[in-house]
């Protein structure tokens, strides 16, 4: 159980270094600005103290979406949930170290087949088999928030788990200022490859403004 132990507690330490905001979190509201090649989109959103996401002002209803759905990533990675919530029930074990210094952690017991990389008190890598499709994702480099790790720059590689072969490529640039005492994404860059095409999409968020607490 030594082993099992030991890939336990250093994921649990990377986990718990991640930054996500406190319970004191009161939301926020920004103007969104999304440009693909010559087509630019605005409107507004709204993240809530309960982490629902609100956005408004777009017709377009992909376009919508496609911001949406930003908004619910940026809400998975910043909700707090303590390691026992989320993890409790794995078992884990350390495989092999790379060139870089990483330790693959393997977990069984998790509904989405998840394995990890830890690279000193950061989660390098995420890789996942979800039904007819796979991914991985590396992180290349965080912004250290004094409060834990918020990935800054990233890629992910989607394949088919049977043939092995590319479906899709995405490169992420994220920036982050703080408001108040809380650091939000600012602006986020995706470069899309898929079937030969590259497509690069601008997220932009301004006039970030944290909403007042409620008053209980």
């Amino acid at each position: 159980m030594t082993e099992s132990n030991n890939a336990r507690d250093l994921f649990q330490a990377a986990y718990e270094h991640r930054y996500t905001w406190d319970k004191n979190f009161p939301g926020y509201r920004a103007d969104v600005e999304l440009k693909q090649g010559d087509e630019v989109y605005n409107g507004h959103i709204q993240i809530n103290a309960d982490m629902t996401v609100e956005v408004t002002g777009i017709e377009n209803e992909e376009v919508q979406q496609s911001i949406y759905t930003q908004l619910r990533d940026i809400v998975t990675h910043r909700k707090r949930s303590s390691f026992d919530n989320s993890h409790g029930k794995n078992t884990f074990t350390r495989g092999e170290t790379d060139e870089t210094g990483a330790v693959e952690v393997l977990v069984s017991g998790d509904a989405m087949g998840s394995n990890y990389k830890v690279r000193g008190k950061q989660i390098s890598q995420v890789s996942r088999v979800m039904g007819r499709m796979a991914f991985v994702i590396n992180t290349h480099e965080s912004l250290d928030t004094g409060e834990g790790f918020a990935a800054s720059r990233y890629d992910a590689v989607f394949r088919n788990p049977q043939t092995n072969e590319i479906i899709r490529e995405l490169d992420f640039e994220d920036i982050f200022e703080k408001v108040g005492d809380y650091y939000v994404m600012t602006r986020q860059i995706v470069k899309s490859k898929e079937a030969g095409k590259t497509t690069t999409t601008e997220f932009n968020y301004s006039n970030v403004k944290l909403l007042e607490p409620a008053i209980a």
